[in-house]
């Protein structure tokens, strides 16, 4: 009888090992995954960088963002389209809500985030660098800087997006943040 126990426990192990790789050989056959030209997701490895005062890695410069020019956000958002800046939004809406009185998700909620106070958000766990800034002011040019390279505006903010390069995403994302108000700020003149 332990003959045919062991036996039947042998050609079980047999029979799966056999269906499993059978299974990767029909796998393989009919989905043959191919390599995009390109990442479709690039992380700036810039953010990674050390703070400014310490050394930096090998092969790494230091971040500088008086490297990188920034257009002023003025005569950018006199042709901004909201409707592509609420789709380029999109991505945001992983980490931030937008609907007045709506909960924070990892980032805090940004309605009415221009014209409001850094740190606006009652009960989100800020990081030490964007408390610091609690006086300060969401004005256009300030979301204009911090939505370029938030790592380099504000050192030390917990928001891990490398930003928005291009000027006209840029200001097409803060002309549809300024509609999500009750009372909209005034755009800014040039």
């Amino acid at each position: 009888m332990k003959c045919s126990l062991v036996a039947k426990l042998l050609g079980a192990v047999v029979i799966a090992v056999g269906a499993a790789s059978g299974a990767y050989a029909f796998g393989s056959v009919a989905v043959s995954p191919q390599s995009l030209p390109k990442n479709v997701f690039v992380v700036d490895m810039t953010t990674l960088a050390p703070p400014a005062a310490a050394a930096p890695m090998a092969g790494m410069a230091p971040m500088s963002a008086a490297a990188e020019s920034i257009t002023p956000i003025a005569g950018l958002l006199a042709s901004a389209n909201t409707d592509a800046g609420q789709k380029y939004a999109k991505v945001c809406s992983t980490c931030h809500s937008f609907g007045k009185g709506e909960a924070a998700k990892m980032g805090p909620n940004l309605y009415g985030i221009v014209g409001l106070k850094h740190a606006h958000m009652e009960g989100y766990a800020y990081s030490a660098a964007m408390k610091s800034m609690a006086k300060d002011t969401w004005t256009f040019e300030e979301l204009n800087h911090f939505l370029f390279k938030p790592s380099a505006h504000i050192p030390g903010t917990k928001m891990p997006f490398a930003g928005i390069k291009s000027d006209s995403d840029r200001a097409n994302v803060i002309a549809w943040l300024r509609t999500l108000s009750d009372k909209p700020e005034p755009l800014p003149t040039k």
